[in-house]
């Protein structure tokens, strides 16, 4: 352990100086968490952020505090502030999201989703699913998320818990969850249409075209639908059975907008895409879909650098803190990474 810290604060800067420059980390997590009401609020969101950079293996609660405090008490501490604190997530996911697009301008959003396996059925959202890759049914959350394609990578700044109907269902698990009653049943299609909503509205100042690929968690033609009626520029991930000759109303009843598509098929995977970019080159578009696989690596990084799939709280409430407090990270880490002219040490990670 670094020295006495029985009174709960965050490590020092000598401390934290042999794993970055702390006065970049200090302006980073004030930028994000500066708007927060508390000033114990701000201390642990930067106590929170030095653990995910810091703490080696599984991203328990009580490893995480163990690495920024002596004392016995400061796991409870740092529990408090991710399950039960209320500061408002959206918000700092906003300011994320500006801060990447400053220094490394988006190109496109990327939407994907990532499966949280979990042991029993208490946290918020599990149910169980179906996961082609495991080849069976597993007890996991579905989180869908959003990323900035970027030159310096792809990455997170936004996510939605799915959750199902027959979750949401149950009164208690909603209650005990501390689920807001407006939340109403989506499928996992809808949650990725939320994130593209909630970009126009916040994002970055101007149009980024949408890469979405829900690798069998969702509806193609519901994703198709949805971006068209928002006049979106698209390109979904479409299964090999949607037929080739598209009509222009892939669902009875729902109008969409009067614009040409062009199917394609990525050389690099097999996989087929359907498009509304039809005067894009070839080159251009599969550098966009190219963000889909450099999400699949941000995903590996995040579970196994950053905790993706350790956390243990139950409260939807404590899963989004999670999931933008590691997000943050991330971002820290992979642009001081990158940074040019920046120290060495940005990026350092006890072995």
């Amino acid at each position: 352990m670094l020295g006495d810290r029985s009174s709960q604060e965050p490590l020092s800067v000598a401390d934290f100086a042999h794993v970055t420059h702390f006065a970049e980390f200090t302006d980073f997590t004030d930028e994000l968490f500066g708007r927060l009401a508390r000033a114990d609020q701000r201390r642990w969101a930067h106590a929170y952020l030095q653990a995910l950079l810091l703490t080696p293996g599984k991203k328990t609660m009580r490893r995480l505090a163990a690495t920024v405090s002596d004392s016995p008490t400061a796991s409870q501490a740092l529990h408090q502030f991710v399950n039960a604190s209320p500061w408002d997530w959206k918000q700092v996911r906003e300011d994320l999201a500006r801060h990447v697009e400053r220094r490394a301008p988006a190109r496109a959003w990327v939407v994907a989703p990532a499966v949280l396996p979990k042991r029993g059925m208490h946290s918020c959202g599990v149910h169980r699913r179906f996961v082609a890759q495991e080849g069976r049914a597993v007890n996991c959350q579905l989180a869908v998320g959003a990323f900035l394609a970027t030159d310096r990578g792809e990455m997170p700044v936004d996510w939605r818990l799915h959750l199902p109907e027959s979750w949401l269902a149950s009164r208690p698990s909603r209650l005990r969850a501390r689920v807001p009653d407006r939340a109403a049943p989506r499928t996992p299609s809808g949650d990725a249409l939320d994130l593209v909503d909630t970009a126009a509205r916040s994002g970055p100042p101007r149009s980024l075209p949408v890469v979405a690929h829900l690798g069998g968690h969702g509806d193609a033609r519901e994703l198709v639908v949805g971006l068209d009626a928002r006049g979106a520029d698209f390109l979904v991930a479409v299964p090999d059975s949607m037929p080739a000759p598209l009509t222009r109303q892939l669902r009875p009843g729902v109008p969409v907008a009067h614009r040409p598509y062009r199917l394609f098929t990525d050389p690099r995977t097999g996989q087929r895409w359907l498009t509304n970019l039809v005067r894009h080159p070839a080159p251009e578009l599969l550098a966009l879909t190219g963000a889909s696989l450099g999400v699949r690596s941000a995903l590996d990084r995040l579970a196994d650098d950053f905790g993706l799939r350790d956390f243990e709280g139950r409260s939807f409430p404590g899963w989004h803190h999670h999931m933008t407090l590691l997000s943050a990270a991330y971002a820290y880490q992979a642009l001081a990474h990158q940074q040019p002219g920046a120290r060495a040490e940005a990026l350092a990670r006890p072995a």
